[in-house]
Protein backbone atom coordinates (compact mmCIF):
# COMPACT_ATOMS: atom_id res chain seq x y z
CA UNK A 1 0.00 0.00 0.00
CA UNK A 2 1.36 3.66 -1.09
CA UNK A 3 1.35 6.58 0.85
CA UNK A 4 -1.96 8.66 1.02
CA UNK A 5 0.01 11.90 0.95
CA UNK A 6 2.42 11.42 -1.38
CA UNK A 7 1.17 8.15 -3.06
CA UNK A 8 5.48 7.39 -4.25
CA UNK A 9 6.33 5.75 -0.81
CA UNK A 10 5.31 2.95 0.99
CA UNK A 11 2.84 3.31 3.52
CA UNK A 12 4.55 2.23 7.08
CA UNK A 13 2.26 4.18 9.27
CA UNK A 14 -1.34 3.36 9.68
CA UNK A 15 -3.54 5.03 12.11
CA UNK A 16 -7.29 4.20 12.64
CA UNK A 17 -9.02 7.16 14.52
CA UNK A 18 -12.65 6.41 15.95
CA UNK A 19 -14.15 9.74 17.20
CA UNK A 20 -18.14 9.77 17.89
CA UNK A 21 -18.18 6.37 15.74
CA UNK A 22 -17.32 7.54 12.69
CA UNK A 23 -14.06 5.61 11.90
CA UNK A 24 -11.15 7.06 9.95
CA UNK A 25 -8.20 5.44 8.52
CA UNK A 26 -4.76 7.09 7.84
CA UNK A 27 -1.77 5.35 5.50
CA UNK A 28 0.84 7.18 5.43
CA UNK A 29 4.97 6.84 4.91
CA UNK A 30 6.61 8.23 7.44
CA UNK A 31 8.80 11.72 5.87
CA UNK A 32 5.23 12.52 5.43
CA UNK A 33 3.82 11.83 8.79
CA UNK A 34 6.59 13.91 10.55
CA UNK A 35 5.48 16.34 7.78
CA UNK A 36 1.38 16.32 8.89
CA UNK A 37 2.31 16.21 12.70
CA UNK A 38 -0.53 17.15 14.40
CA UNK A 39 -2.03 13.62 13.54
CA UNK A 40 0.60 11.63 14.46
CA UNK A 41 2.59 13.69 16.95
CA UNK A 42 3.71 10.90 19.62
CA UNK A 43 3.75 7.56 17.60
CA UNK A 44 7.10 7.85 15.73
CA UNK A 45 8.67 7.59 19.67
CA UNK A 46 6.67 4.36 19.53
CA UNK A 47 8.95 1.65 20.97
CA UNK A 48 8.80 -2.24 22.39
CA UNK A 49 9.79 -0.91 25.89
CA UNK A 50 6.92 1.76 26.65
CA UNK A 51 4.28 -1.28 25.49
CA UNK A 52 6.32 -3.36 28.46
CA UNK A 53 6.39 -1.21 31.09
CA UNK A 54 2.39 -0.34 30.12
CA UNK A 55 1.92 -3.81 30.36
CA UNK A 56 3.64 -4.09 33.72
CA UNK A 57 1.48 -1.76 35.19
CA UNK A 58 -1.39 -4.36 35.14
CA UNK A 59 0.49 -6.79 37.79
CA UNK A 60 -1.70 -8.03 40.32
CA UNK A 61 0.74 -7.83 42.89
CA UNK A 62 1.32 -4.14 42.90
CA UNK A 63 -1.29 -1.44 43.25
CA UNK A 64 -1.97 1.32 41.11
CA UNK A 65 0.90 0.46 38.72
CA UNK A 66 3.05 0.63 41.82
CA UNK A 67 4.99 -1.73 44.46
CA UNK A 68 3.07 -1.36 48.29
CA UNK A 69 4.71 1.49 50.67
CA UNK A 70 4.56 -1.77 53.16
CA UNK A 71 6.48 -4.26 50.52
CA UNK A 72 10.30 -4.46 50.41
CA UNK A 73 10.93 -3.54 46.35
CA UNK A 74 12.40 -6.54 45.02
CA UNK A 75 15.77 -6.27 44.00
CA UNK A 76 18.31 -8.47 41.73
CA UNK A 77 21.40 -9.11 44.19
CA UNK A 78 23.77 -9.24 41.42
CA UNK A 79 23.22 -5.52 39.61
CA UNK A 80 20.89 -4.07 42.15
CA UNK A 81 18.31 -3.45 39.27
CA UNK A 82 14.49 -2.97 41.11
CA UNK A 83 11.35 -4.36 39.41
CA UNK A 84 10.17 -0.55 39.35
CA UNK A 85 13.64 -0.04 37.12
CA UNK A 86 12.32 -2.99 35.06
CA UNK A 87 8.63 -1.54 34.41
CA UNK A 88 10.13 1.62 32.97
CA UNK A 89 12.97 0.45 31.08
CA UNK A 90 11.42 -3.07 30.11
CA UNK A 91 14.83 -4.69 30.03
CA UNK A 92 17.16 -6.84 32.57
CA UNK A 93 20.33 -5.63 34.35
CA UNK A 94 22.09 -8.93 33.80
CA UNK A 95 21.34 -12.50 33.70
CA UNK A 96 19.98 -12.91 37.45
CA UNK A 97 17.75 -10.56 36.98
CA UNK A 98 15.03 -13.20 36.06
CA UNK A 99 15.70 -15.35 38.82
CA UNK A 100 15.47 -12.74 41.09
CA UNK A 101 12.44 -11.21 39.62
CA UNK A 102 10.94 -14.24 38.28
CA UNK A 103 7.54 -14.55 41.00
CA UNK A 104 6.63 -10.93 39.83
CA UNK A 105 7.27 -12.04 36.03
CA UNK A 106 5.01 -14.95 36.04
CA UNK A 107 1.69 -12.86 35.79
CA UNK A 108 2.98 -10.91 32.92
CA UNK A 109 4.13 -14.00 30.96
CA UNK A 110 0.87 -15.82 31.57
CA UNK A 111 -1.06 -12.57 30.16
CA UNK A 112 1.03 -11.96 27.34
CA UNK A 113 2.46 -15.46 26.07
CA UNK A 114 -0.60 -17.47 28.07
CA UNK A 115 1.44 -20.11 29.38
CA UNK A 116 4.98 -19.28 31.78
CA UNK A 117 6.56 -22.82 29.84
CA UNK A 118 7.15 -22.58 25.93
CA UNK A 119 4.72 -25.45 23.97
CA UNK A 120 5.65 -24.88 20.61
CA UNK A 121 7.36 -26.70 18.12
CA UNK A 122 10.96 -28.23 18.62
CA UNK A 123 12.99 -28.37 15.28
CA UNK A 124 13.43 -32.11 14.21
CA UNK A 125 17.11 -32.18 13.50
CA UNK A 126 18.00 -30.20 17.01
CA UNK A 127 15.28 -31.48 18.83
CA UNK A 128 15.84 -35.02 19.49
CA UNK A 129 16.73 -35.68 23.17
CA UNK A 130 14.76 -32.59 23.88
CA UNK A 131 11.29 -34.26 22.10
CA UNK A 132 12.40 -37.28 24.45
CA UNK A 133 12.79 -35.43 27.44
CA UNK A 134 9.07 -33.83 27.07
CA UNK A 135 7.44 -37.60 26.12
CA UNK A 136 9.08 -38.81 29.42
CA UNK A 137 7.66 -35.91 31.22
CA UNK A 138 4.34 -36.74 30.00
CA UNK A 139 4.45 -40.81 30.42
CA UNK A 140 5.65 -39.81 34.15
CA UNK A 141 2.62 -37.38 34.87
CA UNK A 142 0.08 -40.02 33.34
CA UNK A 143 2.08 -42.98 35.84
CA UNK A 144 1.26 -41.16 38.39
CA UNK A 145 -2.53 -40.92 37.44
CA UNK A 146 -3.32 -44.03 36.60
CA UNK A 147 -1.30 -45.33 39.99
CA UNK A 148 -3.60 -43.07 41.83
CA UNK A 149 -6.92 -44.45 40.03
CA UNK A 150 -5.59 -48.03 40.84
CA UNK A 151 -5.09 -48.78 37.16
CA UNK A 152 -1.88 -51.19 37.44
CA UNK A 153 -1.87 -52.47 33.92
CA UNK A 154 -1.52 -49.13 32.49
CA UNK A 155 0.50 -48.43 34.69
CA UNK A 156 3.08 -51.06 33.71
CA UNK A 157 2.60 -50.29 30.21
CA UNK A 158 3.74 -46.75 31.28
CA UNK A 159 6.47 -47.93 33.17
CA UNK A 160 7.52 -49.71 30.30
CA UNK A 161 7.43 -47.41 27.76
CA UNK A 162 9.51 -44.60 30.37
CA UNK A 163 12.13 -47.45 30.81
CA UNK A 164 12.60 -47.78 26.96
CA UNK A 165 13.18 -43.89 26.53
CA UNK A 166 15.41 -43.63 29.68
CA UNK A 167 17.22 -46.56 27.80
CA UNK A 168 17.37 -44.42 23.95
CA UNK A 169 18.44 -41.02 25.97
CA UNK A 170 21.15 -43.11 27.80
CA UNK A 171 22.53 -44.43 24.50
CA UNK A 172 22.77 -41.57 22.36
Amino acid sequence: MNCEECGKRPATLHLTKIVNGEKTEYHICEQCAQEKGDVFTGFHNFSINNLLSGLLKFDPMQKNGRESSTSKPLRCETCGLTYAQFSKSGRFGCSDCYTFLGDKLDPLFRRIHGNTQHIGKVPERTGGQLKIRKELEQLKSALQRHVASEEFEKAAEMRDRIRMLEQKMSQS
